[in-house]
């Protein structure tokens, strides 16, 4: 029974692993969402700059603020390739914590199917010792009642 408690206190152990492993992951599928609304808010915005300042451009436009508008276009361009690397990054985050989620159910799977091997071997032993009792009951009844008969006979 010991080796039963202390299989159980493993699988309690490997639970709150998995529980642990699922909880990151979700943390870091929230992190790579809120990344990726950040690179479409961006994109969106690079667009939109790119949009008024065509439409600012052909009233009147200067050296200078061409050479501002294609600095200002050169910094987003910019932040636009960090966060693709956060992107990136995330992924490689989710990618390693989706398998360590999934080493953490297999070793969470082998616990319980140990413990199912063994109160299945268990229930095995304890139905052959009743059946083993039973035949032992059995043979005694019977060797009584050829006693008797031999008794009576006599």
């Amino acid at each position: 029974m010991s080796g039963q408690k202390t299989l159980l206190l493993a699988i309690d152990l490997a639970t709150t692993r998995r529980d642990e492993a699922q909880a990151n992951l979700q943390n870091i599928l929230h992190a790579q969402a809120h990344a990726q609304d950040q690179m479409q808010q961006l994109q969106q915005y690079a667009v939109e700059t790119e949009q008024r300042w065509l439409q600012g451009a052909q009233i009147s436009t200067t050296p200078e603020m061409l050479r501002h508008h294609y600095q200002f276009i050169g910094r987003l361009d910019q932040a636009i390739q960090m966060q693709e690397g956060v992107l990136a990054n995330h992924a490689q985050r989710i990618e390693a914590a989706r398998q360590l989620l999934l080493q953490a159910e297999c070793r969470l799977g082998s616990f319980k199917q140990v413990l199912a091997t063994r109160r299945l071997a268990m229930a095995k032993t304890r139905q052959r010792q009743e059946q083993k009792q039973m035949d032992e009951f059995a043979s005694q009844q019977s060797q009584r009642q050829q006693r008797l008969h031999a008794e009576n006979d006599t």
